[in-house]
């Protein structure tokens, strides 16, 4: 599933393409990825420009100069690909279609995902049980520690849960505690105050890492995009099981916490 790292890296390459340009088609192949009749949801964007995008989390607004909000989360499996003039679409199925001149913007893999059309207070309703944002300036090492200190269970459980905070899925979650050294399955009522703050910097640490990297997305955004999924072979951990450990050379280990599948390294990171 996409997370923060990937849809950030989608919000920078939307803002630079199709900003200020007027939808000029709408295909919906499939309504159960949106919110209303096809009908409807054609007519409230058709028209209007994209002015603003923002990321909350895993999810991307697309802020409408007509008032309107798309509100996207792709969930497993979904991505999105922009096409040029005359390119060649996708070979895979696509649900929606947004055209923006001669710029078509395709939603593929919404099965579980979708694209909301939405007024500003819906999107702000929808988007109110979602936890802080790591990345924002706000949030300190002070700010965050504190954040910690009022939650229990396994690391893993707390920094995917979105309600807690927002962003971070199942891989940046094990690449965060491998880098800070601790384990998956540690509780984190236990960290100490030091292990707490080498976790700050470690989420700030991998996630703008990945972020610069261009994600693990499986496909480019467009023809000529070189940075999207490049982040896929520096991942440390996640989905290397039996690999070699780039720091001491024991062999990663998956395990399930809580439902989840979780990559970590026995030598270097330790419950303890």
């Amino acid at each position: 599933m996409p997370e923060l790292p990937e849809m950030e890296n989608y919000r920078k390459m939307l803002t630079a393409n199709i900003l200020n340009i007027p939808i000029s088609n709408v295909i919906i192949n499939r309504e159960k990825s949106i919110n209303m009749p096809p009908a409807d949801f054609t007519a409230g964007i058709l028209d209007s420009k994209v002015i603003f995008i923002e990321r909350r989390g895993k999810y991307l607004i697309f802020h409408l100069n007509n008032g309107r909000r798309l509100l996207l989360h792709l969930m497993l499996g979904g991505l999105i690909h922009l096409t040029r003039g005359d390119e060649e679409r996708p070979s895979r199925t696509t649900q929606i279609e947004i055209s923006f001149g001669d710029q078509v913007l395709y939603f593929i893999g919404l099965r579980l995902g979708y694209l909301h059309q939405l007024s500003a207070k819906e999107t702000e309703e929808a988007l109110s049980q979602l936890g802080p944002e790591l990345l924002d300036r706000r949030m300190t090492k002070e700010r965050f520690v504190d954040l910690m200190k009022k939650r229990r269970g396994s690391l893993k459980s707390l920094l995917v849960n979105q309600h807690a905070v927002a962003g971070i899925g199942n891989c940046y979650a094990d690449e965060i505690a491998f880098h800070a050294r601790i384990h998956p399955a540690a509780k984190v009522q236990s960290l100490s105050e030091e292990q707490l703050g080498q976790l700050y910097e470690s989420v700030h640490h991998v996630l703008k890492e990945a972020t610069e990297g261009g994600g693990y997305m499986e496909m480019p955004f467009t023809k000529d995009d070189t940075l999207t999924g490049q982040y896929n072979d520096q991942c440390k951990v996640y989905d290397r099981e039996e690999e070699a450990c780039v720091r001491c050379g024991t062999a990663i280990v998956r395990t399930e916490i809580a439902g989840r599948k979780a990559f970590f390294c026995p030598n270097c990171q330790h419950e303890e």
